[in-house]
């Protein structure tokens, strides 16, 4: 991430430094600046300066560097917890088919959104719920 952040500086120079080439340039030769490409140089330094301050203030909140960025991180260093899926779960595939089934009918014809709205609201339901009924009710 440093790396990334002093690149972003460096575009900032660079830009800066070939606009002002661009303007003197453009003074040598037709004796008036030429605005449309001295703004668009000016814009492209002033967007890299605001991806420096960004990418710094990123850098700055998360911590310092992330196990991701460095070079010596194994795998596990950045794994985190992503959630709890069942395996035996088929919820997830009634609320597939029924929000397929809705797509289908904004494709075809309005009268199937209806029903199959119903049955992805089934699958919804039934998903959220499927710990709080059962074997599996606390």
């Amino acid at each position: 991430m440093k790396t990334n952040i002093n690149l972003f500086w460096v575009l900032l120079v660079f830009f800066v430094v070939l606009d002002v080439i661009y303007i003197s340039w453009a003074i040598i030769d037709t004796g008036q600046v030429e605005w449309v490409g001295a703004v668009a140089i000016g814009l492209c330094g002033i967007l890299s300066a605001f991806i420096a301050f960004y990418l710094r203030l990123v850098y700055r909140n998360q911590g310092g560097e992330l196990p991701e960025d460095r070079l010596d991180a194994d795998i596990d260093d950045g794994d985190a917890e992503q959630g709890f899926f069942p395996p035996w779960s088929w919820w997830p595939i009634i609320l597939a088919g029924g929000a397929s089934l809705v797509f289908l009918g904004l494709a075809i014809d309005f009268w199937i959104v209806g029903y199959a709205a119903v049955i992805a609201l089934i699958g919804l339901v039934g998903w959220v719920y499927e710990y709080y009924r059962g074997n599996f009710g606390r």
